[in-house]
């Protein structure tokens, strides 16, 4: 196996957390070394991608609404942001799976981004300030406050003590809104977008309504135009009756398998994750995976 093979595969069984890791990684990378490489200007990548302050600017490149959250200011920026990623990243998708993850991280990430770009052009005391927007912190954020509101009472292990997950999240939402007059108040606000979107995105799901169906089937539906579909010269032709047998055994099964799912999401949701047997840890994880 080639080694460009053997990377391909190594990557290809990556979590899905694990893969945005590594694509924040790579990016970081880039940005840093051609610069020095070419001998350009430190920014000239950057300039690109990263999301201005005022609208104007901004409707000359709209894609950097998303495309912010892909770099970073500095080691220390990247390292902080990635690897809160991978801790709440993986509890998320312990609990929901890949699909769900991205839907709040990007969701996440465009309410920072609108946050940002509203303030800047809303608040007078920012009329006078240039700042642009980068890193992932809003879709980290994100992800964050929806675990520690979906289970809240859920005890994580911080040095010496233990505390539950809800404290958590007030703390770095009250560290955001105390920072904003101190420095990097278009980050600290950017934060907070992300913050209560995670916030609504758990809230209305633990009440059975999903907010980011739209954005899964916008996303689909766009991949779906680069993709190429391939016809079959040949028509199949089912007997209706054993198609409507196949199809109401399948969806017996897929009930039955997602009533599992939330018997033991409202477990969690009651008495912490610690409260599952083994036998539901495992139910839960492979049901992530899928």
């Amino acid at each position: 196996m080639s080694i460009s093979n053997d990377l391909k595969y190594k990557y290809a069984r990556l979590s899905v957390v694990e893969k945005l890791i590594v694509i924040n990684i790579i990016v970081y990378v880039i940005n840093a070394l051609l610069p020095f490489l070419f001998g350009l200007d430190r920014n000239f990548i950057v300039n690109k991608f990263q999301l201005p302050e005022r609208f104007s600017d901004f409707i000359t490149q709209p894609w950097s609404l998303i495309t912010y959250a892909f770099f970073h200011g500095g080691i220390w920026h990247i390292f902080w942001n990635m690897y809160l990623l991978f801790f709440f990243g993986r509890m998320f998708t312990n609990l929901f799976g890949g699909r769900r993850f991205l839907n709040v991280y990007f969701l996440g990430l465009i309410t920072g981004g609108l946050f940002f770009l509203l303030s800047y052009n809303i608040f007078p005391v920012f009329f006078t300030k240039n700042s642009v927007l980068i890193g992932a912190s809003a879709g980290v954020m994100a992800i964050l406050v929806f675990v520690c509101t979906y289970i809240p009472n859920q005890e994580i292990r911080l040095i010496f003590f233990n505390i539950k997950l809800w404290y958590l999240a007030v703390f770095f939402v009250l560290l955001d809104l105390v920072q904003i007059p101190v420095s990097n108040a278009g980050g600290h606000i950017a934060h907070l977008g992300g913050a209560l979107l995670g916030f609504m995105y758990a809230k209305k799901l633990h009440d059975g309504k999903d907010i980011g169906v739209w954005f899964e089937r916008l996303v689909s539906g766009f991949l779906n135009l680069f993709t190429a579909r391939k016809r079959s010269p040949l028509k199949t032709v089912h007997k209706k009756q054993g198609r409507a047998t196949q199809s109401k055994g399948k969806n017996a099964d897929k009930n039955e398998h997602q009533q599992k799912i939330d018997d033991i999401l409202d477990k969690i949701s009651k008495s912490g994750y610690e409260s599952l047997s083994k036998e539901e840890k495992d139910y839960l994880f492979k049901a992530g995976k899928e």
